[in-house]
């Protein structure tokens, strides 16, 4: 069996954002590192995308940024200018190139398909893995997004649809959400709040097509890329041993009101690294306990009343932008929480605390 000092099972955005913190602070030079992943190849699969509101290590891997957003409800529209925090999106192909041509270059760091060769006892284990299937009964955000190319100029690529709720919600909460490229090329993704096991949701090509014929008015198009994907909305309970702390979504790092996860793995990953001598003997680095309470009444309200959730959101944008922005972003101070909270239905939230 080999041996190594630090195992990461699952090679994806938390997995290799940690690889890459700890490989250029030179935490790996007398270390060994193995990176557990079973893809055979790294291409683009994912578009992350969140509000710069701190700095990054993947400014390059930016493909569109925007100041400009919106929101749409059957109750009406509404734009949000906002100067101070673009809206940035990162091809997860050029995330991936980045972060493979520079750890591929430290012999201490070595991948594997599973973990039949290593000794997982005596290793510090990094786990980024959520079982889907465990937890299909809890609450999900699931999507599927086609990026589209017309052979006209159609969109408006200096303003970004961040949910669109005018669609059927089927008992749910449903959006679609689309980023513009350029003028002739988009993301545009149908997104649902709701549990797993309710296959009657999951017909998003049919959804796509008919929101992008009936609703954008798009006839003739061309699919260049497609991804589909779940990002949990609850904080998974996974059994730990001693050696083991988890990352990523499976380390708590996704907001559970919006699904926003990025930026946390980089701050969490950042954490890991500056006390990684000390790891196994230090708390776990949490997005913080008032976003976890908040953010718990948030999804009661959407269990239990799923068709007021387009006005909650629709009300909460009419915040200033710095201040939801930030709100959503984990960099809220008391007094802009007070101003998100001041916007929600008090009643409703009231009786869900519970």
């Amino acid at each position: 069996m080999r041996e190594f000092d630090y195992i990461i099972l699952g090679g994806g955005c938390a997995g290799l954002s940690l690889a890459y913190e700890l490989d250029i602070n030179d935490k790996i030079k007398n270390k060994k590192l193995a990176i557990v992943e079973i893809r055979d190849e790294y291409k683009r699969d994912k578009t992350w995308s969140f509000w710069k509101v701190c700095n990054h290590n993947f400014e390059d891997c930016i493909i569109k940024s925007w100041n400009n957003f919106s929101i749409n409800s059957k109750l009406g529209s509404y734009e949000v200018l906002n100067k101070d925090y673009p809206y940035q999106t990162i091809d997860s192909e050029l995330f991936y190139n980045k972060i493979l041509n520079k750890i591929t270059q430290n012999k201490n760091i070595e991948f594997f398909k599973n973990t039949n060769q290593l000794n997982l006892d005596n290793s510090i284990i990094f786990n980024s893995i959520t079982p889907k299937e465990k937890f299909k009964n809890k609450l999900w955000q699931h999507f599927k997004g086609i990026e589209i190319e017309t052979s006209k100029n159609f969109f408006d690529d200096n303003i970004m649809n961040l949910m669109d709720f005018d669609c059927d919600q089927r008992d749910s909460v449903h959006f679609f959400y689309t980023l513009p490229f350029a003028k002739n090329k988009a993301l545009i993704e149908t997104t649902w709040f709701s549990k797993m096991d309710d296959k009657s949701l999951t017909d998003y090509d049919a959804q796509l097509e008919k929101y992008i014929k009936e609703t954008l008015k798009i006839n003739n198009y061309k699919i260049n890329y497609q991804e589909e994907g779940a990002i949990p909305l609850f904080y998974p309970i996974n059994r730990t041993e001693k050696n083991e702390i988890n990352i990523g979504s499976a380390g708590g790092m996704t907001r559970l009101s919006t699904g926003y996860t990025f930026l946390n793995i980089q701050d969490q990953s950042k954490y890991i690294v500056n006390n990684i001598e000390k790891i196994q003997n230090i708390k776990p680095y949490h997005i913080g306990k008032k976003y976890e309470f908040l953010d718990n009444i948030f999804l009661n309200v959407l269990k239990r009343h799923p068709d007021k959730m387009p006005k909650i959101f629709l009300n909460m944008f009419k915040a200033r932008s710095k201040t939801v922005i930030k709100f959503l972003s984990n960099k809220s101070n008391i007094f802009e929480d007070l101003g998100i909270i001041l916007k929600m239905p008090k009643w409703i939230f009231i009786k869900n605390i519970f």
